[in-house]
This record gives C-alpha cells, structure tokens and sequence, in this order.
C-alpha cells in the first residue's frame, strides 16, 4: 500500500475518458469535483469545491467507462503522483495527480447492481467472470470462495505482489 494514499468522495465532472496506449492497455482519465461545506467564523455557512484528476488502467478502467457518467457520486482510492512537463513557451508546469487503485459508486445516496464481467485476464489464461469452480457468481452467489490463481494461493494475486 503506498504511503502517500488518499480517498476521494465527489462527483463525476465528464465521463470517463476511455483510451488505450500502443500496447493496448486501457487507460481512463478520471475528474472528479470534491465539495467541502462548513460554516465560517460569523455562522455563515460556506462551500468549497475542489477538482482533482486520476487515471485508472486496465479492467478497471474499461469497467469505469461503461459503469460511471458525469454526476454520478464515487469513491475513489489511490495516491497521489506529481507530474512536470514544459509548455510551448518554455516554462515549467506541474500538476497533481490520483493514481486510482479501487473507484466504485457511492450508495450514499443512490443504488447500484454490481454485475461481474466475462473477460480473460491473458497474464493468467483464467477468466475474471466465468468459472467460478461449478459456483456462478452471475446468480448473486458472492459467499462462493474466489478462484484460485493458477499456481497461487487464494490471497495471491496478479495486481500484487505474492509477499
């Protein structure tokens, strides 16, 4: 777990900016609006609303892209990154950045149906979805234990590392 993490609870400003790079690897880029509601020294009451971006890879960011649109409520979970570059003129720009790990919907104030994807995970040859051991997940069965992976234990798998 990174040292530096931080959870976000805001609103969709865009939808998911779905893209991938020459490898094929699914990148979204994320902005979300954060609002911070407090009352000033005189009572008053006050609202602050700050925005912030992330990116999010691979399934998740293929998940986010069909699942979340602008002005939905998320939770989202990462660390922050800092990013410099140069302009055209010459001068040095920076920015910081959520490196998204886990983002989901928030139930706070809305519901959603979770429904599992069929897709092949190719670093493993398993399917993320399909064959849950005799057991589908699709019928609402999330007591059944998770796959294995192949050559792991249950607590093993391919996003960290097995220690």
């Amino acid at each position: 777990m990174p040292v530096n993490s931080v959870t976000l609870v805001g609103n969709m400003v865009d939808d998911p900016e779905l893209s991938f790079t020459p490898s094929g690897i699914a990148k979204a880029n994320i902005r979300v609006a954060v609002n911070r509601i407090y009352n000033d020294r005189d009572g008053n009451r006050q609202e602050e609303t700050s925005f912030f971006g992330g990116t999010l890879w691979r399934e998740a960011a293929e998940n986010a892209s069909e699942s979340l649109k602008k002005g939905m409520r998320v939770i989202i979970t990462g660390s922050l990154e800092q990013r410099s570059w140069e302009n055209k003129e010459g001068e040095r720009r920076s920015v910081v950045e959520v490196r998204i790990d886990e983002m989901g919907p928030s139930l706070r104030w809305a519901s959603a149906q979770v429904r599992r994807n069929n897709r092949t995970d190719p670093g493993r040859g398993v399917s993320n979805g399909g064959d849950w051991g005799g057991q589908s997940r699709e019928g609402g069965d999330w007591n059944a234990p998770p796959p294995v992976p192949v050559g792991g234990t249950p607590e093993a798998s391919a996003d960290e590392a097995p220690f």
